[in-house]
């Protein structure tokens, strides 16, 4: 019973802080975006504390099957796109189940890890799902707030 309480009181938490993100499609060539969301971000342009991790939940209905999927991310500062470095790449182990159908909606989530080292900035965040033919299933951009 108790771990239940817990469990509940977590959920409800992180449906407080997400929220959906304004996003701009850069490119998806395989599939729809239907939705964004970052956790925490209870305001936009979500600001991103160094140190910390955030969570990115991407919703897509797939237009292509694929055997895999991967994730590429660049933080975009003045025009120019810089690699930004996720604990895991994979996006089969990040809430899609491959092989990827067509014609499927698909949940895809990761963290957003922001290095200590990061300078205080506003930049915008590109974030690419690709399939195994190197087509973005999908590409986001959304802006954010690197704070201390």
């Amino acid at each position: 019973m108790e771990i239940r309480v817990v469990s509940i009181c977590l959920s409800l938490f992180v449906l407080t802080y997400a929220e959906p993100v304004k996003y701009v499609d850069c490119g998806s060539a395989v599939a729809k975006v239907s939705s964004v969301e970052v956790s925490p971000c209870p305001k936009q342009p979500c600001e991103l504390k160094r140190g910390q991790s955030y969570a990115v939940n991407v919703t897509f209905l797939s237009d292509d099957a694929s055997q895999t999927s991967k994730a590429v991310v660049h933080g975009v500062i003045a025009g120019i796109p810089v690699p930004f470095s996720i604990p895991n790449d994979d996006g089969c182990t990040s809430g899609v189940v491959c092989p990827i159908q067509k014609a499927k909606t698909y949940s895809y989530v990761n963290q957003l890890p922001v290095k200590s080292a990061y300078p205080s900035i506003k930049l915008l965040v590109e974030w690419e799902l690709m399939d195994d033919l190197g087509k973005d299933l999908f590409c986001i951009k959304f802006p954010v707030q690197i704070t201390s």
